[in-house]
């Protein structure tokens, strides 16, 4: 569901705010985007959002892979996704095995930590950790 992100029509005290509140609405821009989460899935799913002044972005709807990056020789390989181990942003996320930046998720390579945010970026990236 989304959310408005516009002008309250009350004041801090709780009164009543008159102008312009009263004949102005909710804007359009003011909207934003519903929640979208990046799943790991069978398949890569991307979607493009219509952003304003007709800019897009994209944000990865399902993931399979991940760039992994080893620190050690620098060298930069896709793996396959399994699951997600710890994620700080949400416990719940482990369990729906939802990837977002800072995730730990483990691969066929090891355990990855995510670097880039899948939800703007439109791509999964992380770096290898050291077990």
């Amino acid at each position: 569901m989304a959310q408005w992100h516009g002008i309250s029509r009350r004041k801090p005290t709780g009164g009543r705010l008159k102008r312009p509140n009263r004949y102005r609405g909710k804007r359009r821009k003011e909207i934003s985007s519903e929640k979208q989460h990046a799943f790991i899935g069978d398949q890569d799913d991307n979607k493009v959002y219509r952003k304003h002044a007709g800019s897009t972005t994209v944000r990865v709807m399902q993931a399979t892979s991940v760039n992994v990056n080893d620190p050690k020789t620098g060298k930069t390989t896709r793996s396959k996704i399994t699951s997600v181990l710890e994620n700080d942003a949400d416990p719940n996320f482990v369990r729906r095995n939802i990837i977002t930046k800072g995730a730990i998720a483990q691969t066929e390579a090891g355990k990855v930590r995510i670097t880039s945010r899948p939800g703007m970026d439109g791509a999964v990236s992380g770096i290898l950790l050291e077990d």
